[in-house]
């Protein structure tokens, strides 16, 4: 006798509008989405084991995420584990609310662990230069080393990402996503869309644009409106991916002595705390940085009164107690 079938499980169809409405509505970035997506899921799976079916998402209370909420305390997860997994789940039924599939949120006055403040790593300038110049460099090696021609395509590509990122302070999805058009080659200054599908205007400096220019040269690449910046290869018009730009600049940072494990994002954290060290007005970088709030951006100035005390405190002639 045959074994029964079991039924195809019926789509969930609320995360699927809420997918869609995060990546077109919102203009989520990828890693949002992602996370979002893995996070609802991660809690469908709890549920199914709990109650043995898929979560009728708005019927539950909030008893059901305070349990959900014990199970990830027990799993001994990081605060910011524990909090990723809650606002994917807020934003979840704020949509599911304006959508009228509920009346009320059932995710309120939870009491969620309080976030760490942890001050952002950062490149000091010497640093950020070896980094900068590491791409010209190992292409200067391969050269050495090849009996016959390199492809400096992708070494001329890495520089000038690397150069556009701290130049502009850049995050990896805003300059992978960079467009020809977007780029304002006699001003240099760049559009950047942002989170949200917020857009800014940001300066290029002259390296970074001698960098582009650089690799343009190199590639023929045609500046046709809606082509990137950076694509993948020669022979292809797709742009760069960020697991590319994450895999050169792990080579790089090792081939000038620093951490592998420091991201792209460090870039960023270094172009802010280097403004602010300089002088640079705080609303300004935030402006930069695309930060919607202030306090985003006032992590940074934690880093430089820091700094700026151990140099009172060495070179200030009445800094310590007279002996």
């Amino acid at each position: 006798m045959d074994e029964p079938v079991s039924p195809a499980p019926t789509p969930d169809l609320w995360r699927e509008r809420f997918h869609q409405h995060l990546a077109s509505e919102r203009g989520a970035s990828v890693y949002t989405v992602r996370n979002y997506d893995h996070a609802l899921a991660e809690f469908g799976a709890w549920w199914q084991a709990e109650a043995g079916s898929a979560p009728r998402w708005p019927e539950l209370e909030r008893d059901d995420f305070r349990r959900f909420l014990r199970k990830l305390g027990r799993q001994q997860l990081s605060r910011a584990a524990i909090q990723l997994r809650f606002s994917a789940l807020r934003t979840f039924y704020k949509f599911l609310l304006r959508e009228g599939a509920i009346s009320r949120l059932p995710i309120r006055d939870l009491a969620l662990p309080k976030s760490e403040k942890r001050l952002p790593q950062f490149l000091t300038e010497d640093q950020i230069n070896a980094l900068l110049e590491a791409p010209l460099r190992e292409l200067a090696k391969e050269q050495a080393r090849s009996d016959g021609p390199v492809d400096a395509i992708p070494f001329l590509r890495d520089a000038a990402l690397l150069e556009t990122i701290y130049s502009s302070g850049l995050r990896i999805s805003e300059v992978c996503g960079l467009r020809t058009e977007e780029y304002d080659r006699a001003g240099r200054t760049l559009l950047i869309r942002g989170k949200g599908k917020k857009e800014r205007h940001v300066p290029l400096g002259r390296p970074a644009a001698a960098a582009i220019e650089r690799y343009w040269g190199a590639v023929k690449h045609p500046l046709a409106p809606g082509l990137p910046v950076f694509v993948a290869a020669e022979n292809s018009f797709e742009p760069v991916q960020p697991q590319t730009v994450q895999r050169g600049l792990k080579r790089y940072l090792a081939a000038a002595g620093l951490d592998p494990a420091l991201t792209p994002h460090k870039l960023r954290h270094s172009f802010a705390t280097h403004l602010l060290d300089r002088g640079a007005d705080l609303r300004g970088v935030q402006e930069l940085l695309g930060h919607t709030r202030l306090s985003s951006t006032e992590v940074y100035t934690h880093l430089t009164l820091d700094r700026l005390k151990k140099v009172y405190d060495q070179a200030h002639p009445r800094a310590r107690e007279q002996k």
